[in-house]
């Protein structure tokens, strides 16, 4: 074992006031295998956040899910990188997310070793889940030539950061829901990227890297393998990364409570993220009236916002179908970029899409269409075909609730 280095003391609401974010060095030697560190505080009306930057940069992140991680060669706590524990300064970064008036006493223990990473300190692997033997029947919805609708789920977390299922409980679970793809978008970590191609592969399913970009401000989505985003510059860095990522940034949830969209930024994200669980009641058009302020040219997109059975909605809850040459990660940001979207309050329920130049709604015999300015016709059959009026569409039942959302043409 290396030395241990302990850092104890109080941090105040004045801390939290000067900076969200502190750091506490750590001196890793020579020859170090891995790294382990352990947070206690009260947790009386306090909140602290837990992670690691190392010599060359972001090691890791698990925000208040976690108080302890182990970074080694070969493996790390989830949320965190394997790979070398690099001699020099290291720094543990402690979030001060929620602080109590009289302050929170705090303990961080860093011990490295020059041993193989200690096994015991890791959650136990869970095996994969089988392979479903069957899955639901995909929709076929009308597509342009050489394109096909895909179901999807553009926000879900794993246990990388706040959720409870692996990736590959995460995959088996998406198509159990007859899926198609699903973006797995850990608070500001991109640990969880490794783990995507094999488990798409087993599982048959597009995996979307993603990370979500979390802070006491908001929350944004950011779609790709664009590398990490640095959440604690400002929104309008987090886009330009994602931008040079060849990503796409989201903003999400932005009315959602505490955690609902603060940020100032210079210029918007091409997504919103306009479907939310945290839509309680589809009759309810403030998510819509929130993004018709926000940018009405911003493509909206939906997310269930999954992290664990109990809670939240199930992936699917909506749905996001994108129009896409294939079910690559590349061709389905392609279509999501180019506004080829709709989004329905579940995978089997009434859709609403534009094709060829008209409305097409399935499935939704008897509801009410609706469009910028209002309800206007009744689709009448399971294949209705409509004028392509100018717009944003919905879907409504007769008490007004938002069953499916078309964008503007």
């Amino acid at each position: 074992m290396g030395e241990l280095t302990v850092h104890t003391g109080t941090w105040l609401p004045e801390d939290r006031f000067a900076s969200p974010w502190h750091y506490l060095p750590v001196e890793v030697a020579p020859g170090t295998a891995a790294l382990r560190v352990a947070l206690e505080y009260d947790r009386a009306g306090a909140v602290l956040d837990l992670g690691c930057i190392g010599p060359s940069g972001f090691r890791g992140w698990s925000g208040g899910a976690r108080e302890s991680f182990l970074i080694g060669a070969e493996s790390a706590t989830p949320g965190y990188l394997p790979g070398e524990v690099e001699a020099g300064l290291w720094q543990v970064m402690l979030g001060l997310h929620a602080v109590p008036p009289d302050g929170v006493r705090y303990r961080v223990t860093a011990e490295p070793s020059t041993g193989p990473a200690d096994g015991c300190h890791l959650p136990a692997a869970a095996s994969a889940p089988p392979v479903p033997s069957s899955r639901p029947a995909r929709r076929e919805l009308p597509a342009r030539p050489g394109f096909r609708w895909l179901a999807g789920d553009l926000h879900a977390h794993t246990l990388h950061s706040d959720g409870a299922m692996t990736v590959p409980e995460l995959a088996c679970f998406a198509v159990e829901r007859g899926l198609d793809f699903i973006a797995v978008t850990d608070h500001n970590t991109i640990s969880h990227h490794a783990e995507l191609p094999a488990a798409a592969r087993r599982y048959g399913i597009a995996l979307l890297p993603g990370q979500e970009v979390t802070t006491a401000h908001g929350h944004a989505g950011v779609l790709g393998d664009t590398g990490w985003i640095d959440f604690r510059r400002s929104p309008d860095d987090w886009l330009d990364a994602a931008e040079r990522g060849g990503g796409l940034m989201s903003v999400n949830h932005p009315i959602a409570g505490p955690v609902s969209w603060l940020h100032q930024m210079r210029r918007r994200p091409p997504l919103v993220e306009v479907w939310h669980w945290s839509w309680l009641d589809l009759s309810w058009t403030t998510p819509l009236a929130w993004w018709q302020a926000w940018d009405p040219a911003a493509v909206p997109v939906g997310g269930s916002d999954w992290h664990r059975h109990g809670s939240d909605a199930p992936p699917g809850v909506p749905t996001t179908w994108v129009e896409s040459a294939d079910a690559s990660t590349e061709a389905i940001l392609d279509g999501l970029r180019a506004g080829r979207v709709a989004m329905t309050a579940q995978r089997d329920g009434p859709v609403l899409l534009r094709n060829d130049g008209e409305l097409v709604a399935i499935g939704a015999d008897g509801l009410t269409l609706a469009g910028p300015d209002g309800a206007y016709c009744r689709v009448r059959g399971d294949l209705a075909r409509l004028p392509g009026a100018p717009g944003y569409h919905r879907l409504l039942t007769p008490a007004g609730a938002t069953l499916a959302l078309a964008p503007a043409a």
